[in-house]
């Protein structure tokens, strides 16, 4: 499938409205607890999300559509919400993010970006060559993973306690 920038939009604007379903007014064991050992817990993964609003996604694609590949992104930091959100409340982040998410979108809809804006170069300094309609196609992509990475998380909360039942649920053998 082709990726369509008004079929995204529609996907990433529905994304804070998700997390503000599943986050809203949970207390800290739904929001603080991990997987084990250096895994994120569902307030680091908004942490994250908002990190991507502000230094990745509109960031990378104003570099690719002024400089082409010219210019390397920027490394992206995956740990600077643990500092940036300390102290914060779920309803601040989702807050947070909603605001950012609605701005970054208004700003790709008033691009009114062409098959050969999508086709234009830009260079990740990880994975060398991408273009500009594959670094938009993982923004869609990305939002998915982490709402799922969300869901599995939570959901490994009651792992012990559905009993039998566990082998009918893959979302707990991960």
């Amino acid at each position: 499938m082709e990726y369509q920038i008004d079929d995204a939009i529609g996907i990433l604007s529905r994304t804070p409205a998700a997390l503000r379903a599943l986050l809203t007014d949970l207390p800290d064991p739904w929001l603080g607890r991990n997987e084990g050992g250096e895994t994120w817990a569902p307030f680091d993964v908004l942490g994250h999300l908002i990190d991507g609003e502000e230094t990745d996604w509109i960031a990378r694609t104003r570099i690719i559509l002024e400089h082409g590949d010219s210019k390397a992104f920027e490394p992206f930091d995956m740990f600077r919400h643990f500092k940036r959100n300390r102290g914060k409340s779920v309803g601040e982040l989702l807050d947070e993010f909603e605001r950012l998410r609605k701005e970054n979108l208004e700003w790709l809809r008033h691009r009114k970006l062409s098959a050969s804006d999508l086709a234009r170069p830009g260079r990740h300094p990880a994975l060398g060559g991408v273009t500009l309609g594959q670094h938009l196609s993982t923004w869609v992509v990305h939002d998915f993973n982490h709402l799922a990475q969300i869901a599995r998380v939570m959901a490994k909360r009651y792992k012990e306690d559905v009993g039998p039942w566990r082998e009918y649920l893959p979302i707990l053998g991960r």
